[in-house]
């Protein structure tokens, strides 16, 4: 651990603390120092008032401190630049070995002097981490934080770690606790998990812990709702095969975006809300996509439907954001998502599309039009059933116009709509009529001409627009 503790943060907070006496770090910065990871952020437990020591720290190192929780006597030191960030937390019990027993997982609860010696281990955390091994400090851990149920699962997807046996069995007998964490801080662990390299473990992770059922109860309610003959599977295991085609659009952009997909890439990556970026907020919406479907399901002639699911399940994922408490950006982004996931598969048929019908489909898919049909790829490439939506010839027709709707959609978020060719007041004073309904409506159309290339100047603007009133 000596290169933990000389690293240049450690020495920079060292310096701040007046050689580190009393202070500890602990937690995610010895467990990643131990698996050879970088560490740019620290975990540190002090023993007197952690808001006194976060201030010293800032000023030390030209950041800025806040209170991150009052509940957890937990500051936090940002750097200026974002570079690096310390939490600072005030010591729980007498000593660092009473602190370290009140934490979640042994392989977090292992703490190194700042001013230098040997690791504190009395759980043995070292040697689990050696074993790949996720287990709790003690059986009062989830009842402590019923976050950590979640964690178990995060840690254990991020980390490559098999949960104990032991430790399985008291989260399934703890795992209704999971919904007495705040909703923002279920979204976090949950983001995390989804953000993760492998989240379809996460989430079979989430499944095996029993905590699916308390923390994303509609995704559950998937189970065993059985489809028409486009899928061969039930729409849980779609939803699921979905998350895995989303996985594969991601690594190969190339072949579904074309040449624009360095574009998509970089869309994807942009920042989003709620610490997701859109291609996190992506997966995310591919678990969420179908959510609609149980309460809709209907046999007509022995054929099932599902008619009205997209619009239900954007209100659905409305609750599930609520819950959560998640911002509404991405409430938003995700109710989108949903309620258009369907929309260029009906387009499909219509190919190739004239320009006017690509114009709708941006104007109605707005802010995620490129999101929206990288997810309705996922989603077509995971029904592979007997039924005519699901042969290769229909799959191919359909990635061949989401490849065309990418390009448009990139255009459009790159340029955005037309600029127009006449202005409303303008439009309203040529053909005397008021502001109102029949002006947007009218503008709306002039827009899509311009689009298409069936007007190009003002006068041929109001000239189709005299012709539309009649």
């Amino acid at each position: 651990m000596n290169r933990l503790v000389e690293s240049p943060l450690a020495v920079l907070v060292r310096r701040a603390l007046d050689g580190g006496s009393g202070v500890w770090i602990a937690g995610g910065a010895v467990r990643d120092a131990a698996l050879g990871h970088k560490v740019t952020d620290l975990d540190l437990a002090v023993v007197g008032d952690p808001g006194a020591a976060a201030g010293k720290v800032a000023r030390e190192g030209r950041g800025h401190a806040f209170e991150l929780s009052a509940e957890f006597a937990t500051w936090r030191v940002v750097a200026a630049d974002g570079s690096w960030q310390v939490d600072v937390t005030g010591l729980r019990g007498e000593t660092i070995e009473a602190d370290l027993a009140e934490r979640d997982f042994t392989i977090g609860a292992v703490a190194v002097p700042l001013s230098g010696g040997d690791a504190v281990d009395p759980s043995g955390g070292l040697a689990d981490l050696e074993q790949r091994c996720l287990r709790v400090v003690s059986n009062r851990s989830f009842a402590a934080d019923p976050l950590r149920l979640l964690r178990a699962a995060r840690l254990a997807t991020e980390l490559e770690l098999e949960i104990e046996p032991g430790t399985v069995e008291l989260a399934r007998r703890e795992a209704q606790r999971a919904a007495e964490a705040a909703g923002e801080r279920q979204l976090a662990e949950v983001r995390q998990l989804v953000a993760a390299a492998d989240p379809l473990r996460g989430i079979a992770l989430l499944d095996d812990l029993e905590l699916t059922a308390v923390v994303l109860p509609e995704l559950e309610a998937l189970r065993g709702v059985e489809q028409s003959p486009n899928h061969h599977l039930d729409v849980h295991g779609h939803t699921l095969a979905v998350l895995e085609q989303m996985l594969a659009v991601e690594a190969d952009l190339e072949r579904f975006a074309g040449e624009r997909a360095g574009e998509a890439r970089e869309l994807l990556a942009e920042p989003l809300a709620d610490e997701m970026t859109r291609g996190v907020a992506l997966r995310f919406g591919a678990l969420l996509h179908d959510i609609g479907k149980p309460v809709t399901r209907a046999e007509r002639d022995g054929y099932v439907t599902f008619i009205d699911h997209d619009r239900q399940g954007a209100e659905i994922v409305g609750g599930v954001c609520d819950r959560l408490r998640a911002s509404r950006t991405l409430t938003r982004h995700l109710q989108a998502l949903t309620l258009h996931h369907l929309r260029l598969g009906f387009l499909v048929h219509e190919a190739p599309l004239p320009p006017r019908r690509v114009h709708e489909y941006l104007r109605a898919t707005g802010p995620v039009a490129v999101d929206v049909t990288l997810l309705s790829v996922a989603d077509r490439l995971s029904a592979r059933g007997s039924g005519p939506l699901a042969t290769p010839e229909a799959v191919e027709a359909h990635l061949q116009l989401a490849r065309e709707m990418l390009a448009a959609a990139l255009d459009w978020r790159r340029d955005g709509p037309p600029v127009p060719l006449v202005r409303g007041d303008d439009l309203a004073a040529e053909l005397g009529i008021p502001e109102g309904p029949e002006l947007g409506a009218l503008l709306a159309e002039l827009e899509a001409a311009q689009y298409a290339g069936e007007v190009d100047s003002r006068d041929d603007a109001v000239a189709l627009a005299r012709r539309i009133r009649g």
